[in-house]
């Protein structure tokens, strides 16, 4: 892949609304890997169109959304919808790629939660476009085998890549489970319902007490869970990793990230959202031997969501790279 994969960036559209991407905050995933592939410098970069294996599409859907819906005097997602449809007529009347495979082998990346709905207004235009996206959720119309799970990573301003948790040691760390977090969405109220404040193993604050650090914590957690908000997507996956704590996904409809080369059966642990109750009973049923084995991994895999720039080999850009690659492996072209 590193030798072969060849990208083209339509050079197409004008900033903020094209070739920018938030740096910072949690959709900052989207905004780096559109930065990696403009800033001419990366190895998967197509000299020519003609030497492409696929195409991107640099639309900013963050930045699409920052723009045209400020003030937020509405929800309706024709605005955005509107901007690639009409971005991809125009590389479509402009060069011959788009429509001689009717998509299949284009992208384009979005971290924002209305990611799924840029599609909605035309399912048939964008029945074979590969959508890279953090709100991965099947429910949606995401296709495990045509697009891309999206890890959702919340950079700081002034660091690339999550705060160094300083990891507790595999015998210290005493704390079972543990979540932070606002009530957003369904799944997170039923798991306030029957564990907010109200177990000293399975810590579950909607705020945390005064004087607690969030990022200590997670250092001291066996198990970090990492519930849906308002979408699928949580930057406490991430987060967890790299505290060298044992994720704990509790959502419905969630595909994972990169789930086509790892087996995160083997250093994660699924809860479906009608099982919240018994958090407890299930994470207390994992033996010593199996959660190191499964702690041990994590901290093998968290290169992987690990993000550097300029991209490194096997790290979370790479990776994004590698999935599209994998999915354009399945295209034939009719040239």
């Amino acid at each position: 892949m590193e030798k072969r994969f060849k990208v083209w960036v339509y050079k197409e559209g004008e900033p903020p609304l094209f070739h920018r991407g938030p740096l910072k905050d949690i959709y900052a995933i989207e905004g780096h890997f559109i930065d990696e592939l403009e800033n001419g410098k990366s190895p998967f970069l197509a000299r020519h169109p003609d030497d492409a294996h696929a195409f991107f599409l640099p639309v900013g859907i963050a930045k699409v959304i920052r723009y045209l819906y400020s003030p937020r005097l509405d929800y309706d997602r024709w605005r955005l919808q509107s901007v690639v449809t009409d971005y991809i007529s125009v590389v479509s009347n402009r060069y011959p790629y788009w429509n001689r495979s009717t998509g299949a082998d284009h992208f384009f990346v979005g971290c924002h939660d209305w990611g799924p709905d840029v599609s909605n207004a035309s399912p048939k235009l964008y029945k074979n476009l590969i959508k890279v996206l953090c709100n991965a959720n099947i429910t949606e119309g995401f296709q495990p085998a045509r697009d891309v799970s999206l890890p959702e990573i919340k950079v700081p301003s002034k660091a690339l890549g999550p705060p160094d948790v300083g990891q507790a040691s595999n015998n210290h760390r005493p704390i079972l489970a543990f979540f932070a977090g606002g009530p957003h969405g369904h799944v997170r109220r039923r798991l306030f319902e029957y564990w907010k404040d109200k177990d000293s193993d399975i810590q579950v604050h909607e705020y945390l007490p005064k004087n607690v650090s969030y990022f200590e914590t997670l250092g001291q957690t066996k198990f970090c869970l990492c519930p849906s908000g308002w979408e699928v997507a949580s930057p406490r996956l991430v987060e967890s990793m790299h505290a060298g704590c044992v994720p704990v996904i509790i959502s419905d409809g969630y595909v994972l990230p990169f789930s086509d080369v790892l087996d995160w059966s083997k250093f994660s642990v699924h809860i479906p959202v009608a099982r919240i109750p018994e958090i407890k009973t299930i994470l207390e049923g994992i033996s010593i031997d199996d959660y190191l084995k499964m702690q041990k991994l994590v901290l093998q895999v968290k290169r992987h969501f690990t993000l550097h720039r300029p991209a490194q080999p096997f790290d979370l850009l790479y990776m994004i790279l590698h999935s599209l690659w994998l999915r354009r492996l399945n295209i034939r072209l009719r040239l």
